[in-house]
């Protein structure tokens, strides 16, 4: 059991698994997770993840973790460990060990055999196109195909020698004998075998040339290991006549059920693995696990914590009902859960230096700051304060515009925990442009606010002798629409162009400095922020989140 087998709220799959061990049709629930390992798990993942293993945690069963590995060509081991890096990152742990529909290869080339000699399967050689047009329209039945009645003996003989490697690729199908006439196209006899010659598979090496299609190595997996409830999104809701056609005539061992519901889709998002494997091959994005990607690992490197995306899949519910995530759901999601647990820092990202003109040179004064103000356990810690600062430009105008309540030319303004300071003078270089600050303390207003003194304006700092000098990356969403690529569009003319600012030398203080890699922290009045993987002692390296509030198109 993990942190992650919270009590979920109630949805109409929960309460259709609860009625079948109610009424004794299981005595236990066992769900599936079945990713193919031909790319990286993303946000839509992470819903069914929270669903099938949150499901089954939460009613004492079991959700079994089995890698669709049908398709060797574009699948390899560093997805497959990637994907369980995800599900345990996620707070979540399959049943015994990993599955791998290629463990069932032998046994499903047995029921394929089965169906052969029951007259319900046989080998065709139609090419592909010709199998299109032989399967009809939407209004119009499909035609038999001119092996769909070769005996059965002479499909065992082909079929067999379609394993052995004797045809190229292409020429020989195994199909189901259906029905060329159904409603749903479907059924019309579907491929169940194809022939993959030059394939090194990731589990069973050069084995095999001849692999099972989805529709029927899946269904049949489900059934070998006694999944009892097999949860799929809605586009394989035309699938399921086929699902319960190959479960019912073959000697599989259980009879699982399979329930649909709809998928995530996300504003501001892709989530199809061929567009996710475009962006990273076509260099749009730095890598599966960029930042601005929605996998999971990108999320991870962005400072997403797990209960966040748990408490944002159980905010949108478990439907039938297709819809649209606002984007603003899931970064209120992860800003919650940052606000009530991350630590807080002061960060300049565009520094400014402020020389306090009657503050010793030689005097550091040692401020106690806490590191939470709604969590008194997380403590506090000191920070250094002296004659030199760095704060933020964007907290100084020289012609202020209105409302401004920050520092200006002859005004006051409060540090953070520290003193209240005007600014006396205004440092320009040879272009005119504003270098340094001359500005005064007033003594008595350490940590505390006299009578009488009104002062507007608050700001944060960094004392500059000891300031941590970093780079942070402003990450913002990768799309400027929020439905790339509507109306038959190419997505990518939609992506957003200013969806990463890279600032150095940005001014952090001292205690930043030990930051390890996956700390997330809130850098006040700038937003919560995460350690990246490629940060160092010598070159710390900071992720944006999510800012404080949602700005997108207010400004940010």
């Amino acid at each position: 059991m993990t942190d992650a087998a919270e009590p979920t709220r109630t949805n109409f799959i929960r309460q259709i698994v609860e009625a079948d061990l109610a009424a004794g049709t299981h005595d236990r629930v066992v769900t599936r997770f079945p990713p193919e390992p031909n790319g990286y798990l993303h946000i839509g993942h992470a819903k069914s993840i929270a669903l099938n293993f949150g499901l089954a945690e939460s009613l004492g069963g079991q959700c079994n973790l089995r890698f669709d590995d049908t398709n060797p060509h574009k699948e390899n081991l560093e997805f497959v460990e990637a994907i369980k890096t995800d599900v345990r990152w996620l707070g979540f742990e399959w049943g015994g060990q990993a599955r791998f529909a290629s463990d069932y290869f032998e046994r499903l080339h047995g029921f394929a055999v089965e169906l052969i000699e029951q007259g319900l399967a046989y080998v065709c050689e139609l090419d592909a196109e010709q199998m299109r047009e032989y399967r009809g329209t939407l209004t119009e039945p499909g035609r038999p195909s001119p092996w769909r009645d070769r005996p059965v003996a002479e499909n065992l003989e082909l079929f067999a020698r379609m394993r052995a490697g004797e045809f190229p690729d292409g020429s020989r199908t195994l199909r189901a004998r259906i029905d060329m006439a159904a409603p749903n196209i479907n059924l019309r006899d579907p491929v169940l075998y194809r022939i993959k010659h030059g394939v090194i598979h990731h589990q069973t090496g050069d084995a095999w040339c001849l692999y099972p299609t989805y529709d029927f190595t899946h269904p049949l997996s489900d059934a070998i290991e006694g999944v009892t409830h097999s949860l799929c999104t809605l586009e394989f809701e035309d699938h399921r006549p086929l699902y319960d056609w190959c479960v019912e005539h073959v000697s599989v061992p259980s009879r699982p059920r399979q329930i649909e519901f709809s998928r995530l889709n996300l504003e501001y998002t892709v989530t199809s693995k061929r567009k996710l494997t475009e962006l990273v091959a076509e260099g749009h994005v730095e890598g599966w696990d960029d930042p601005r990607m929605p996998t999971i690992a990108g999320l991870r490197r962005r400072g997403y914590t797990p209960a966040a995306l748990r408490e944002f899949c159980e905010r949108i519910g478990v439907t039938k009902s297709e819809n649209r995530v606002e984007m603003a759901m899931l970064e209120s999601a992860i800003r919650d859960d940052l606000d009530a647990h991350a630590p807080r820092r002061m960060a300049v990202l565009r520094p400014l230096k402020v020389v306090l003109t009657n503050y010793p040179e030689d005097e550091v004064l040692n401020i106690s700051a806490a590191n939470h103000p709604k969590d008194e356990t997380q403590g506090s810690r000191e920070i250094p304060f002296g004659r030199e600062l760095y704060i933020d430009r964007a907290d100084f105008a020289e012609v202020p515009p209105k409302g401004f309540k920050r520092l200006v030319p002859g005004g006051e303004v409060r540090l953070r925990n520290a003193y209240v300071i005007r600014c006396d003078e205004v440092v320009k270089d040879a272009a005119g442009e504003v270098v340094e600050l001359r500005a005064s303390i007033d003594p008595a207003t350490l940590g505390c606010k006299p009578e009488g003194r009104k002062v507007k304006g608050v700001i944060h700092w960094v004392a500059a002798e000891y300031a941590v000098s970093a780079e942070v990356r402003l990450y913002d969403r990768l799309f400027r629409v929020a439905m790339p690529g509507a109306e038959g569009q190419d997505y990518r003319d939609d992506i957003n162009l200013d969806s990463l600012e890279v600032l150095v030398g940005c001014m952090l203080e001292p205690s930043l400095g030990g930051a390890q890699s996956g700390e997330r922290f809130q850098f006040e009045r700038e937003g919560y922020f995460v350690v990246d993987p490629d940060s160092t002692a010598q070159r710390p390296v900071f992720n944006r989140t999510v800012g404080l509030r949602d700005s997108w198109g207010k400004g940010k």
